[in-house]
């Protein structure tokens, strides 16, 4: 499994932090890797909520499936899926002086004949980290 992973900082309190990165469909705002996210779900987020996302790795754009599997006070844990890759992913916000700091987690497990590439894509997956958590940040710290 390759997994990605970073913090940030941010003057936006844990609560609206939280409600906005909750809100998985405003990950397009963010990610740059990640151009189209829809929720499929009506009503507020939660566990069993489904999103159809657009995801661009190494030139190409590709559909991934997510739904919300776990959902708590100040975290939320989804799984996604298309033919070639299971993916996880995780946001956690906690408070940090008076604003928050957010950890985010992105895990990949490659499927089928592409598995077997799995170690010379680790370095692709790295490259994705960088743009998405600092276009969280400055997301964030926009909604101050």
């Amino acid at each position: 499994m390759i997994t990605v992973s970073g913090s940030v900082q941010t003057d936006l309190p844990p609560e609206r932090t939280f409600a906005y990165l909750s809100q998985f469909e405003h990950t397009s705002e963010w990610d740059p890797g990640t151009p189209v996210v829809e929720k499929r779900s009506q009503g507020p987020v939660a566990v069993g909520h489904r999103y159809h996302a657009e995801a661009l790795f190494r030139g190409k754009r590709s559909s991934i499936e997510y739904e919300v599997i776990e959902l708590g006070t100040g975290f939320i844990k989804l799984r996604g899926e298309n033919r070639t890759v299971e993916a996880f992913d995780s946001i956690e916000v906690k408070p940090s002086g008076s604003g928050s700091e957010v950890t985010y987690t992105a895990q990949f497990r490659m499927k089928g004949p592409v598995k077997l590439l799995q170690p010379l894509l680790r370095p692709a997956f790295n490259s994705l980290r960088d743009p998405a958590l600092n276009g969280m940040k400055q997301r964030l710290q926009s909604l101050v």
